[in-house]
């Protein structure tokens, strides 16, 4: 059951473009090898043949289960859009890190329903097995939580992604995925589901990962997602050829995105054909067929979602994406360029 540390490493070499903000790739399922990779305390070595799985706390039948008990349960598909928050310790620096992944496991409500919560439970804990040390605390593991009801209504327990098991810096043998919220509550090597009745203290919960909502206020937990797009063609400072452009890109948030709008080298906002969001919560794709002069342009993208949330002018962590890009001028003809260069000189009117 487990996937060769050849074919997937452990830990990611120094130059791996997961550590970066891998570009989604023009494939709507982003291909496992285009796939970022985050980590806060190391990526644990499992043994899946020993690992087991407990749901505990306040519980009436607590469970203990191994990884053949758990593939032996129904599974189903999900595809979900998978979005890193970004570092803890720098929340409002923009990033987009994003993916579109196929998940195979089963709803985190499978095993609630089996455990059986008690009436005093209120809230979730995951934890992972990765432990180590981060920002200068010892001894810590990677600790989520959230709400009860949110947790059996959003919650899928993850055992493999597009069509193979987890590789073990993808979570490998179990993770949770919580759809339309930020990657961080996906915990990754899960190993204890337990139920309480208050929140976790956690470094992971309520030192970090917290920001304040607009307005003000109580810093909050960093759950779902911003409404937030990104441009996919043109790459940056890429020289395009003179003529049309299709420009491409994805756009998401905790609900449908309604309306893809682009705006060229700081002009008006252009409406962009948007793909419908299907049954899954998927990002959708959007195009706008553009031609423009040759030399230096930008182009920028802005999401509305369904809400009426609209990604906010640059300088917010989901602002809207730009790109630069050159077009280039056009060649001359081979007629005009000889016709230049190999012209005979005119004769002189001077007589004598």
């Amino acid at each position: 059951m487990t996937t060769p540390a050849s074919s997937a490493p452990l830990t990611p070499p120094p130059d791996d473009p997961s550590r970066s903000d891998p570009a989604p790739g023009p494939d709507f399922v982003t291909p496992l090898d285009h796939l970022f990779v985050r980590t806060h305390l190391g990526v644990p070595d499992l043994d899946a043949s020993a690992w087991t799985l407990t749901v505990e706390g306040l519980v009436e039948r607590p469970l203990r289960l191994d990884l053949p008990a758990l593939l032996a349960l129904p599974s189903r598909q999900l595809t979900a859009v998978h979005e890193c928050f970004g570092s803890p310790l720098r929340p409002d620096v923009p990033t987009r890190a994003v993916a579109n992944v196929e998940w195979t496991g089963f709803p985190l409500a499978v095993l609630l329903d089996r455990a059986g919560p008690l009436p005093a439970a209120r809230h979730v804990r995951f934890e992972g097995a990765d432990t180590g040390s981060f920002h200068g605390e010892d001894g810590l593991s990677y600790v989520k939580d959230l709400p009860l009801e949110t947790a059996r209504r959003r919650v899928f327990l993850a055992h493999g992604m597009n069509g193979e098991p987890l590789r073990p810096r993808h979570g490998h043998p179990l993770r949770a995925v919580v759809p339309r919220m930020f990657g961080t509550n996906s915990v990754k090597w899960l190993t204890r589901i337990v139920l309480t009745d208050e929140r976790a203290e956690h470094m992971f919960t309520t030192t970090f990962y917290t920001r304040t909502p607009p307005g003000g206020g109580a810093p909050q937990p960093v759950r779902d997602v911003d409404v937030n797009s990104r441009l996919l063609t043109p790459a940056p400072d890429t020289e395009l050829p003179r003529g049309h452009t299709q420009f491409r890109g994805r756009a998401w948030s905790t609900t449908e995105v309604v309306r893809v709008d682009l705006s060229f080298d700081s002009g008006p906002w252009e409406p962009a054909t948007l793909d419908a969001l299907g049954a899954d919560p998927t990002w959708q794709g959007f195009s706008l067929r553009r031609a423009l002069p040759p030399g230096p342009h930008t182009v920028r993208s802005r999401a509305t979602d369904a809400t009426g949330r609209v990604q906010p002018p640059p300088g917010s962590r989901n602002s809207v994406h730009e790109v630069a890009f050159t077009v280039r001028p056009q060649a001359l003809s081979r007629e005009v360029s000889r016709g230049a260069a190999g012209a005979p000189r005119g004769r002189s009117s001077r007589t004598g």
